[in-house]
């Protein structure tokens, strides 16, 4: 303590070193990586194609011209694409959420058991969106 209270706080000229923390930069990108920032980004989405919903069911309980405005935009090319990605982000988010969820289990982290669940979502979410296209056309849900 020579020449200093004891009050005094030492003083700042020595810089401390602190590690830094890994980022995106450090790691090489998988698959795992990439799809858990799609499924943040569905989630995303998921927000802005519920508000196209909201959309078509007030048309719905508004009347027969309210309705069919919604269906003329629903029916074109950019409308159809619109409901299909956002079938997609419905069903890529729903299994990305089962995958994060068994990890939140405890399970599912040994490489070749993430990777599995994490193809497994990718797959399976394209799988089931044109699944449910093909049993929608089907019953002729696009007429």
């Amino acid at each position: 303590m020579l020449g200093r209270n004891k009050h005094q706080k030492p003083p700042m000229t020595a810089r401390i070193e602190r590690p830094l923390s890994p980022h995106i930069q450090t790691y090489r990108w998988t698959l795992t990586m990439a799809l858990s920032i799609v499924h943040r980004a569905t989630g995303i989405a998921l927000y802005v194609g519920t508000l196209l919903l909201v959309w078509w069911l007030v048309a719905a309980a508004s009347g027969p011209a309210a309705y069919a405005h919604v269906q003329a935009f629903s029916g074109s090319i950019i409308g159809r694409l619109i409901v299909f990605g956002y079938t997609w982000a419905l069903m890529h988010h729903m299994l990305s959420g089962i995958r994060h969820f068994v990890w939140d289990l405890g399970y599912g982290f040994k490489a070749n058991e993430r990777e599995a669940l994490t193809w497994g979502a990718l797959v399976g979410g394209i799988a089931l969106t044109v699944l449910i296209w093909i049993i929608a056309y089907a019953n002729g849900g696009g007429r």
